[in-house]
């Protein structure tokens, strides 16, 4: 039973830089391009955001300031949520 466990802890150990890198960033910025057709959003950091399918832009311009929770998939930036700032 010792030795299941042991492999099961060296395990996880080994795992979690993984489970790090998959983990989600945030962002604090300001919008500078709201790209409806390209379905991504720029902002002040000079970073472009890609947005899923069902992203809904509406309400979203230039000069808002706004916190992006986001994923890094294959080098892009990847939207998981939005949430604007008053």
């Amino acid at each position: 039973m010792r030795v299941v466990i042991s492999l099961l802890l060296a395990t996880a150990s080994f795992l979690s830089p993984v489970a790090v890198l998959a983990g989600s960033a945030d962002v604090e910025a300001t919008i500078r391009d709201v790209n409806i057709e390209g379905m991504s959003l720029e902002l002040d950091d000079g970073k472009s955001y890609a947005v899923p399918a069902e992203f809904n832009f509406e309400g979203l311009e230039p000069g808002q300031k706004v916190i992006v929770f986001y994923t890094e998939v294959d080098g892009k930036r990847v939207v998981d949520d939005l949430e604007v700032l008053q």
